[in-house]
């Protein structure tokens, strides 16, 4: 069964994942059961802290900036464990289940929100699937025992990337696939089997593109397009869908860095909804809506909109319902919640979240009609939805350094600092 999250042609494929994970109970990959931040009840709380709604905190072993996985009873992490790439299990309740490490740690480059451990884990309810700036990619049972593991560096291409790696796998055409794309080409899109670890496909994704222009630190969705199930990624300056299954190259879409402008690396994903991918380009200064399909070079024939002096760097928009949901994180309009029309690019509203010194690296979730937005300083405004704009916006300080993405699942809100994993209930 397969998660509809808008009419027509597109269809979000949930991570690959069939039947309950694709429940509201579950958060099985970085952006959630939709694949683009959204959980459809808004039973967490709206107000929390340290002395509010706190269910418990976890301290964490080690530094990390990915976003908990959650599989019923089960929240995982990934997090630096004794100088190893680690990862770390805990139910409901705070409780640890297990510990795992399946290589040693990279050192990470930028110091105050790098990590050797940025990427999220992803489930196909069965295993559990981790990635690492040092290459290490790995499968986990249930219970914590190490199926496989690999080194993509090793095997495939050293890491090329200016900055701390960023993208997480994603699950699709029964495949576990992981996009490595970087200025040291050759850079790839990857599939293997989720219970050997062999290579099943291996596709070249190479553009000519100006320095550091093909560093990419964003992670494709999958979608069902035109009836095909699609892997869509977003790196070097292009916008590009593979079949899930074989990894051939079905479309791509050019045209993001017509001055050819050095360092425009990416890392905002893209994101979908109404057949539409809204992809944010030019270091958090434009956004351009894409109608995704079609056949080979679409440059020409799908864009449908960009938008100058809008956009988000490094906090990727949530999708729901024809609209996107844009989280400008920096420069003058910090801070900005803007919402857009998918098919026209029309600014439906914008809202002001309170100011502050700090930027944004968190993307934003939404919890039914509620809209939380995680600044770097450790607060979380949340605010309730409207047709004109933000409402009701709290501010919640948890006074830790905060770069994953807050999740949503049933009545609860997980966040995950530098130093603790938060539930607030």
């Amino acid at each position: 069964m397969k998660e509809t999250v808008m009419k027509g042609i597109l269809t979000i494929i949930v991570a690959g994942l069939a039947g309950p994970l694709a429940a509201e109970g579950n958060w099985p990959n970085w952006r959630g059961p939709s694949a683009h931040g959204v959980a459809e009840t808004g039973k967490a709380p709206a107000s929390f802290g340290p002395a509010k709604n706190l269910a418990w905190k976890v301290k964490l072993p080690g530094r990390g900036g990915s976003t908990p996985m959650v599989l019923g009873d089960r929240i995982v992490v990934t997090a630096e464990i004794d100088g190893k790439d680690g990862v770390l299990a805990v139910d409901r309740a705070g409780k640890e289940q297990w510990r795992a490490t399946v290589g040693t740690v990279s050192a990470f480059q930028h110091a105050s929100a790098g990590s050797g451990c940025n990427p999220s884990p992803v489930t196909d309810g069965k295993r559990i699937f981790v990635y690492y700036k040092s290459g290490n990619l790995a499968a986990l049972d249930l219970a914590g025992k190490v199926l496989w593991s690999k080194n993509l560096q090793k095997d495939y291409a050293e890491d090329g990337l200016k900055w701390d790696l960023g993208t997480s796998p994603v699950l699709a055409g029964g495949h576990l696939v992981v996009a490595m794309m970087h200025n040291k080409q050759p850079s790839f899109l990857l599939a293997f089997d989720p219970a050997t670890g062999k290579e099943v496909w291996k596709t070249p994704r190479d553009y000519q593109a100006p320095a550091e222009a093909n560093d990419a630190y964003t992670t494709p969705f999958v979608a069902e397009i035109d009836g095909v199930e699609t892997i869509v990624t977003w790196g070097g300056d292009h916008l590009s869908g593979h079949e899930a299954k074989s990894g051939k190259l079905l479309w791509d879409h050019g045209d993001f860095n017509p001055r050819e402008q050095p360092n425009w690396r990416v890392i905002a994903s893209a994101a979908a909804t109404d057949g539409i991918a809204l992809v944010p380009f030019g270091r958090g200064n434009h956004v351009a809506g894409v109608r995704m399909g079609g056949e080979g070079d679409t440059t020409k024939t799908r864009r449908l909109w960009t938008l100058e002096q809008r956009g988000s760097d490094c906090a990727t928009p949530a999708a729901r319902d024809g609209k996107f949901y844009l989280l400008q994180d920096n420069g003058p309009k910090r801070g900005t919640v803007t919402c857009l029309a998918a098919k026209s690019g029309e600014v439906l509203w914008e809202s002001a979240l309170p100011k502050g010194p700090a930027i944004y690296y968190a993307s934003p979730t939404i919890a039914g009609d509620r809209l939380y937005c995680g600044r770097s300083d450790g607060t979380i405004f949340c605010g309730r939805i409207t047709a004109d704009g933000l409402v009701n916006v709290g501010v919640n300080e948890l006074q830790e350094p905060l770069v994953a993405s807050p999740v949503a699942v049933d009545d609860t809100l997980l966040v995950r600092t530098h130093d603790h994993l938060w539930c607030f209930r």
